[in-house]
């Protein structure tokens, strides 16, 4: 939908280092998927390298906010500024989190929230689309019941509405919002605290981010170590999960450029389990099996 309210028919700047649905919205639009790598200190797009990016067919940048962590805002935007393209953000993770005072959500022309049942804050099926443009959000207000109001038919439509059983769960959900995220920092400080022994990469957090700890992952040293962790936790009934895996400039759909940072951290990476009321006793068997594999 943001896609379509922006009129992209052409190139669009992304990052490898997603789920698949960011770059399937770029090709179900008809559009062209231009990858950017990523940094390896936060794993989202290198800001550095996008510049280069760039031709005349190039629309509008669409980046993703990696595990609700901000990309490099500013120098994205001064970037669509210098070159007139639009800026579409993936906030997917980022429910909550606000960086320099502002919710991350609120920048860029438009970002784009999941609230499916396995984010910080959800109603087991749905999104948002955030807009400070009147003109963009009336669109989509269009766009999300079939292109009419009551009598009235505005443009080409679909059915994107949220319904009242997913909104009363959303009210249930954000009630508690709080100390569900307060929960999170406390488990993930307890990740930090008996992994830190073993030197394993995290994504480094922005500055002047207020978190919401959607996410933990780790990186280990190699993918045969990676595999040797997941089936020792499946044995013992604990599922991680590899995200994001695969590097999406390497799916066979795609006509994808060679992103060696993407690629490389994509062959490595794990989210251990997080959930608010994860019981802190498996967080240290978890960590006793990774000690284990390592």
């Amino acid at each position: 939908m943001a896609i379509k309210a922006l009129g992209l028919s052409k190139e669009i700047i992304t990052t490898p280092y997603s789920y698949v649905a960011t770059v399937n919205s770029i090709l179900w639009e008809g559009c062209q998927p231009v990858f950017v790598d990523i940094s390896n200190n936060d794993f989202n797009i290198d800001a550095n390298k996008i510049e280069a990016a760039i031709t005349e067919n190039t629309e509008a940048i669409l980046a993703t906010h990696v595990y609700g962590n901000p990309c490099d805002i500013e120098q994205i935007e001064a970037i669509a500024l210098k070159h007139k393209l639009k800026v579409i953000y993936d906030g997917a993770h980022a429910f909550a989190c606000v960086y320099n005072d502002k919710s991350v959500l609120s920048f860029g022309d438009i970002s784009t929230c999941s609230f499916h049942a396995t984010k910080v804050f959800h109603t087991v099926e749905g999104g948002a689309i955030i807009t400070n443009d009147d003109a963009l959000a009336k669109r989509f207000f269009h766009f999300r019941q079939f292109g009419h109001y009551g009598d009235e038919y505005f443009s080409v439509g679909i059915n994107a509405k949220n319904s009242e059983l997913h909104a009363a769960m959303g009210h249930c959900v954000f009630t508690h919002l709080n100390e569900i995220i307060a929960s999170r920092k406390r488990l993930s400080d307890l990740y930090n605290e008996l992994l830190k022994p073993l030197k394993l990469q995290v994504p480094l957090l922005s500055d002047h981010v207020k978190y919401n700890y959607a996410y933990y992952p780790v990186v280990f040293p190699t993918h045969e170590i990676l595999m040797r962790v997941i089936d020792t936790l499946a044995k013992q009934e604990i599922a991680g999960r590899r995200y994001f895996y695969p590097s999406l400039n390497t799916l066979s759909f795609v006509n994808g450029t060679h992103c060696p940072v993407s690629e490389n951290v994509s062959e490595r990476v794990l989210s251990l389990p997080l959930f608010h009321d994860l019981d802190p006793n498996v967080i240290h068997k978890i960590c006793d099996i990774i000690k284990s594999c390592l």
